[in-house]
């Protein structure tokens, strides 16, 4: 029993041994052929990546190619473009060239026109200037003359007595001082005290021109020496003439106790008021200097003061004429009062006449057969 039992054993651990055997056999063959796969697989896997180098080398190869060709024809295209494009700026330079070119002319020649044009109305200036500077030399003979300057301020001062003044209201060479030849120019009427009595304003032109020349021509100069050489001549000539003024013209009540020294510009008044002469002859000789400005201010003062006083001598007939107008009411407001009182009575008798008449009428027409509205529409 124990010996068939181990016989059993023996054969089975055996046959276990033999399977092993024959399992590492068969693995072994199986390694062998994994092995001859996997050479095969690496030899098929290798031949596959040539393959695909191949391949990648030829896409790249095409891909190069391609990209060479896109760029050649867009450095053809850009090649195309930039000769469309000389060319075209070629022609729009051509074209703005001669628009250029056509304009100018255009602005150079209307240019010329208006330069010759303007040359034309400063030669014919030129001549006119001339001109004038041949009339300025004569003016300047004619003012150079004393007897044609004190005509020309004559001449001023009246247009400024005329142009404000009535005719009635001054008189010209007038003898204002008795006992003397001597006329003024000029002298305007001022009410006196008694009724209708006159008393004079003097009014004298004076125009130390040759003076008043010599005074411009030294500030040309510049020289101080003959500015203040010149501006004392001008004062003394000025005293002068308003002496004269005072020793001929003024003899007050008949005149007034001052006198009016007119100057015949703004230039000269002016100066006169720098040197300070219009308090002085004021104060010491009782004449006013007045320019052409000034001597309208002062005759439109007294045009006021004739207008006021004119007022003050017409009050008086004004209150006759509103005492007269006062009584013509008084009848006026009687003559309504009876007016409206006839006027009462009229409304008193319409209104009668509107009730009782109009009641005692409608009683006689009461039983008249009235026609109808629409006949007495057509007859109407």
């Amino acid at each position: 029993m124990d010996i068939c039992g181990g016989g059993g054993m023996e054969i089975a651990i055996i046959a276990l041994c033999a399977a092993s055997v024959a399992l590492c056999v068969f693995l072994a063959a199986r390694i062998s052929a994994l092995g001859s796969s996997l050479n095969e697989l690496k030899q098929r896997a290798g031949e596959d990546n040539e393959r695909i180098r191949a391949l990648l080398v030829q896409q790249a190869d095409m891909q190069a190619g391609r990209q060479l060709g896109v760029m050649q024809n867009v450095n053809d295209t850009l090649l195309r473009m930039q000769q469309s494009n000389d060319a075209r700026l070629t022609e729009i330079r051509a074209i703005v060239d001669e628009k250029l070119q056509k304009t100018l002319e255009e602005r150079i020649g209307r240019s010329f026109a208006l330069v010759n044009e303007r040359l034309e109305q400063v030669y014919k200036g030129l001549g006119e200037m001339q001109a004038l500077a041949a009339g300025v030399g004569d003016l300047k003979k004619v003012l150079t003359n004393v007897k044609t300057l004190g005509i020309l301020g004559e001449i001023q001062l009246g247009a400024i007595l005329a142009q404000i003044l009535s005719p009635e209201q001054y008189d010209t060479n007038v003898k204002t001082k008795q006992g003397s030849n001597d006329a003024v120019e000029f002298a305007v009427k001022l009410p006196g005290d008694g009724e209708g009595g006159t008393v004079y304003l003097p009014v004298d032109s004076k125009f130390p021109g040759q003076r008043y020349i010599q005074v411009a021509e030294a500030y040309e100069s510049g020289d101080k020496g003959q500015i203040d050489i010149a501006l004392r001549a001008l004062a003394g000539a000025v005293r002068s003439s308003a002496k004269d003024i005072r020793d001929k013209y003024l003899d007050p009540p008949r005149t007034t106790d001052f006198g009016i020294l007119f100057l015949p510009t703004e230039g000269l008044y002016a100066e006169v008021v720098r040197l300070g002469l219009i308090e002085e002859l004021q104060r010491d000789l009782k004449v006013n200097i007045a320019g052409p400005t000034t001597m309208a201010a002062l005759l439109s003062s007294l045009q006021m003061g004739f207008r006021t006083l004119a007022i003050q001598k017409r009050s008086g007939e004004v209150w006759d004429v509103l005492g007269g107008v006062k009584t013509e009411f008084v009848k006026f407001a009687e003559v309504l009062d009876k007016a409206q009182s006839k006027i009462n009575e009229a409304n008193r008798q319409l209104d009668e006449l509107k009730g009782t008449r109009m009641r005692a009428i409608d009683r006689k027409l009461r039983d008249v057969a009235a026609l109808p509205e629409s006949e007495d529409t057509t007859e109407g």
